[in-house]
C-alpha cells in the first residue's frame, strides 16, 4: 500500500505565502500523477493543482499565476507553493497520488489520499 503525509497548512493574512508538501511511501515503483484536492465546508472537493512524473502541470483557473506545483520522482515528493492568498482559498487540503504502480509492477486500481492541512487565510 501507500501513504501520504502532508505538512504546511496553518493560518495565513490574506495576500501572504505558504508552502504545503506531500511525501508518499509506501509499495512504490512509480506515481505517474500527484496532486493537491482541497475541499472548503458546504463544497465539493476540487483540484487545485496536478502535476505528472514528466512534469506537466495543470491548474485551477481560481489558482492559476498565484499556486505552483512542483515534485521530487526520486523523493516522491509533491509540493504546493501557494502566493496571493486569499480568504477563498481557506480549506482543507488533500494530497493526492493516481496511476500508481508498486514494486510488484502491478498497478493499484485506485487513487491514494492523504489525511489533509487546514490552510486558513484570515486576518
Amino acid at each position: 500500500q501507500v501513504q501520504l503525509v502532508e505538512s504546511g497548512g496553518g493560518l495565513v493574512q490574506p495576500g501572504g505565502s505558504l508552502r504545503l508538501s506531500c511525501a508518499a511511501s509506501g509499495s512504490i515503483f512509480s506515481i505517474y500523477h500527484m496532486g493537491w484536492y482541497r475541499q472548503a465546508p458546504g463544497k465539493q472537493r476540487e483540484l487545485v493543482a496536478r502535476i505528472t512524473s514528466g512534469g506537466s502541470t495543470n491548474y485551477a483557473d481560481s489558482v492559476k499565476g498565484r499556486f505552483t506545483i512542483s515534485r521530487d520522482n526520486a523523493k516522491n515528493t509533491v509540493h504546493l507553493q501557494m502566493n496571493s492568498v486569499k480568504p477563498e482559498d481557506t480549506a482543507v487540503y488533500y494530497c493526492n497520488a493516481d496511476n500508481v504502480v508498486g514494486t510488484g509492477m502491478v498497478a493499484y486500481e485506485a487513487p491514494f489520499w492523504g489525511q489533509g492541512t487546514q490552510v486558513t487565510v484570515a486576518t
